[in-house]
């Protein structure tokens, strides 16, 4: 399952949706909002993405984990909107046969999700400045900047 979703994620039903008989191993990793990035507080984040070229990279991704490894389940969410401090961004949770192919294919997935797949994140900032981030994209596609979604920059420049 992948999903682009404005509704908190239920990382709990989410876990359970990958368990299977077959698989030793389960697991499940979840991105927060944190309060610091570089030395500066956050006060909030918002998320935008162009969802069918997102949700494409991400099927090619989990594609890609099942052929590297014995994975059972595979399920991926990502929120999209407004989020506060604390709350789940993202959540990738992983079955497998063994502990060791769960923990790889986790990892990976949210590595080459993180470099490669449409979705910006605005930070707000305590000091009242917002910033745009995607470290693995120089620009958003034509159809996102046609619907008022700013160009996306690493922090520290522009």
């Amino acid at each position: 399952m992948i999903q682009l979703t404005h509704d908190p994620i239920d990382f709990s039903a989410l876990t359970e949706s990958v368990r299977s008989p077959a698989c030793g191993a389960v697991v499940l990793f979840l991105g927060t909002v944190r309060e610091m990035t570089n030395g500066a507080q956050t006060l909030r984040l918002a998320y935008d993405a162009y969802p069918a070229m997102a949700e494409a990279k991400i099927a090619e991704l989990e594609a890609m984990a099942r052929e590297r490894w014995p994975l059972q389940e595979v399920r991926i969410v990502h929120r999209l909107g407004t989020l506060e401090l604390g709350e789940v961004s993202v959540a990738i949770a992983v079955s497998s046969p063994h502990r060791a192919d769960a923990f790889d294919a986790g990892r990976w997935l949210i590595d080459r999700f993180k470099a490669v797949v449409p979705i910006w994140k605005q930070e707000h900032w305590a000091d009242g400045t917002t910033e745009w981030v995607h470290p693995g994209i120089a620009d958003p596609p034509a159809e996102s900047r046609e619907s008022g979604s700013p160009l996306p920059r690493e922090r520290g420049q522009g």
